[in-house]
């Protein structure tokens, strides 16, 4: 029921200025969000990867509908690229992409193309793009693109989610040599007949995702702040004789902190993922609906 109400929240326009207005939710969308520009990205970035973690940034926004939309978020990616390798922030520094922001909606050939583009600006900046992944019926089309991107491109990463019933076997087929795969949890709203709804058949999906991604030759990154799905992966890692540096976990930015540092000290690759853009609101909401209770916990004084 609560995560129904905070989703509805998301798309209210009534209820984003008042969360805007407010300054203890202002606070959270800061602890929780870079900022608004490609400055604020790099800044996080910069003090991230001082702090021994590695980044990926996200720029936000809605699905374009326009050749001139679509063409600017690909530009605002081919330029923050630019700036991530002049500022020294790459291989640690990367990008993620959705491709309903390079114009999937109208034309899924465009999307490609703009999509290549910015793979291209990635190669060129020593560092790699992720394909972030939406809801599950953007799932095959998304995974056509990324195959075809990395016939050029093969370091270009995938995003699979643990709560649709499919993910398991899509793991199996993207775990060869070289493939770069992350595992998320999930978080929109799908039928049941595609996607497990309880907490914990999406965790026991997670596990046996990872086991699989654990056991194959890519390179699996796991991005949860779970932290009894941090100590299993923790724990199959060795299972599967995977040193530290054969995987990643991803958090959040501005969740868990002492849990980064503690991963980061433990030798592990830490990569935190940086969200910017102006179109905040959506995204924290969509946060907040998956987890509230870590989120809640998140806004605790940090440690």
């Amino acid at each position: 029921m609560l995560r129904s109400v905070i989703l509805a929240a998301s798309r209210s326009p009534r209820v984003e200025r008042l969360v805007a207005a407010l300054p203890a939710t202002r606070d959270l969308a800061h602890r929780f969000v870079a900022g608004v520009d490609a400055d604020d990205a790099l800044h996080a970035a910069t003090d991230a990867i001082g702090g021994g973690r590695s980044v990926t940034l996200e720029h936000l926004g809605p699905a374009t509908h326009t050749v001139e939309a679509a063409t600017a978020i690909r530009d605002e990616y081919v330029e923050l690229l630019t700036r991530l390798a002049a500022a020294g922030l790459t291989p640690a520094g990367d990008v993620t992409v959705r491709l309903s922001a390079l114009g999937r909606r109208f034309d899924e050939r465009f999307a490609y193309d703009n999509a290549r583009a910015v793979c291209a600006a990635a190669a060129a900046a020593g560092t790699s793009v992720t394909l972030g992944m939406e809801d599950h019926t953007t799932t095959d089309p998304t995974l056509d693109v990324l195959l075809k991107l990395r016939e050029e491109y093969p370091a270009t990463g995938a995003t699979l989610q643990a709560y649709l019933r499919r993910t398991e076997s899509d793991c199996r087929d993207l775990a060869a040599a070289g493939s770069r795969v992350r595992l998320c949890r999930g978080g929109y709203r799908e039928p049941e007949s595609v996607a497990y709804r309880s907490a914990r058949d999406i965790g026991k999906s997670y596990v046996r995702c990872a086991k699989v991604l654990l056991a194959g030759g890519g390179y699996p990154m796991f991005a949860t702040a779970d932290p009894r799905l941090i100590a299993i992966i923790e724990d199959r890692s060795r299972w599967f004789d995977r040193r530290p540096d054969q995987f990643e976990f991803q958090l959040r930015y501005g969740v868990r902190p002492s849990e980064q540092e503690r991963l980061v000290t433990e030798g592990y690759t830490v990569r935190i993922q940086i969200p910017y853009g102006r179109n905040w609101y959506p995204h924290l909401m969509r946060r907040l609906a998956v987890r509230p209770a870590v989120l809640g916990r998140a806004l605790l004084p940090a440690g």
